[in-house]
């Protein structure tokens, strides 16, 4: 009998650790997998992209209008490097500026490109981001009267030239 005891005793015990690591397996899972949603969806994309495929899409009613759009990244070297560039261009024109990504690390790119174009952040910038199907960082886009792109590019230098028909 106390062979028995100690048995039940020892699967009971194998199975709560079992039951432990399990759980700590499940959390971990629950976090890589809201990493990758993140990435998923404001991250450069590994295969070719071309912004030209952009070209004749119309942007959401509410940025309707004659503009220049810059589409940046908060985790994106190459993003923080080109938007005062992008602010120098905006300065003249109606600009909207995307930042996708996390709203609180957005502050140096807010504070570079806030004062020359109006700015998008978190869900609504994702939002944008998915609409429009962007899927490099930073990807800048112009648009006509009614809001049609006429130009794409990721290259603001390419961009530049083209001015929409107002």
């Amino acid at each position: 009998m106390p062979f028995l005891i100690a048995a039940v005793v020892l699967v009971g015990m194998l199975c709560l650790f079992d039951l432990v690591l399990t759980l700590a397996v499940l959390r971990r899972l629950r976090e890589h997998t809201a990493e990758l949603q993140r990435l998923a969806g404001t991250s450069t994309t590994l295969m070719p992209y071309d912004p030209g495929v952009l070209v004749g899409r119309t942007l959401p009613q509410d940025m309707a209008g004659p503009r220049l759009v810059g589409f940046f990244d908060v985790s994106c070297d190459t993003c923080h490097e080109r938007a005062p560039q992008f602010a120098v261009e905006a300065k003249d024109q109606t600009a909207l500026a995307v930042i996708a990504g996390d709203a609180d690390e957005a502050g140096d790119l807010i504070e570079v490109l806030g004062g020359v174009a109006g700015v998008v952040t978190g869900d609504d910038a994702l939002r944008i981001v998915h609409a429009l199907g962007i899927q490099a960082f930073p990807t800048f886009l112009r648009a006509d009267q009614d809001g049609r792109i006429v130009a794409a590019d990721t290259d603001l230098d390419d961009l530049a030239a083209v001015v929409p028909a107002t």
